[in-house]
């Protein structure tokens, strides 16, 4: 059983949510880091989908080119590289980059590798003899492509892709590091400020914190569910 004590200090530590704006200034900062996730995943899906086709090229100097910017995103820390981006580049050539400039830059560098790979793996798990039913048909090189092979490759990518959106919005809380305010900041901002007088809203604020990326990620899990089902 809880102590009167303990229940006086949860119902403050929450009530600190609803002082003020406090409540809308983390919707807003849900809202920023969904915003960078969203257009990252959009250039991502875009570019992705071409390197993806780049891949399955026989060129020896295309395939390993590829791989060392596929190994590279994936083995460089995402803290690092948004440090390189937001500090590096501004200091080496001058360039004025902000902070959701520079996150939403290194989220689609990462996500095109990621997406890159994906698209890879699904146009070469298309079975050879859908190929060569095309042909016996009389289809040309490129109605197979866009025809046979893209409209699978687009099926199996979509759930696939909502568990990329997923990594991606849970990988901006670092976005915070190169000035960026969104909900983890926010959160930061409200348990500095009630510090004090509070010191248990660091509970509340950062549970509320985490049910926010929690429900986006979910819905997102139930979307990819449905999809799913449809394609079955």
């Amino acid at each position: 059983m809880l102590s009167s004590d303990m229940l006086d200090s949860i119902v403050r530590a929450f009530g600190v949510l609803f002082m003020g704006t406090n409540f809308i200034r983390l919707l807003g900062g849900l809202w920023v880091t969904v915003w960078i996730a969203l257009v990252s995943v959009m250039l991502s899906v875009v570019f992705g989908f071409g390197l993806g086709i780049v891949m399955t090229f026989k060129n020896r100097i295309i395939k390993i080119s590829c791989r060392i910017y596929l190994e590279f995103m994936r083995i460089m820390p995402q803290l690092v590289l948004l440090f390189v981006a937001y500090y590096g580049i501004t200091r080496a050539f001058g360039i004025s980059l902000s902070g959701e400039a520079a996150s939403i830059l290194v989220f689609t560098l990462w996500g095109t590798a990621e997406m890159g790979d994906l698209v890879r793996g699904a146009l070469e798990s298309v079975p050879l003899h859908q190929y060569e039913s095309g042909r016996a048909i009389g289809l040309t090189e490129r109605q197979i492509f866009f025809y046979i092979v893209i409209p699978q490759t687009i099926q199996s990518l979509v759930p696939l892709c909502m568990n990329l959106i997923t990594r991606m919005i849970k990988t901006t809380s670092l976005v915070v590091f190169v000035g960026v305010i969104e909900v983890v900041k926010i959160g930061q901002q409200i348990v500095e400020a009630n510090r004090l007088t509070v010191p248990t809203a660091a509970i509340a604020v950062y549970f509320v914190v985490f049910m926010m990326y929690f429900l986006v990620c979910w819905i997102l899990s139930l979307g990819a569910r449905f999809i799913e089902k449809k394609q079955k």
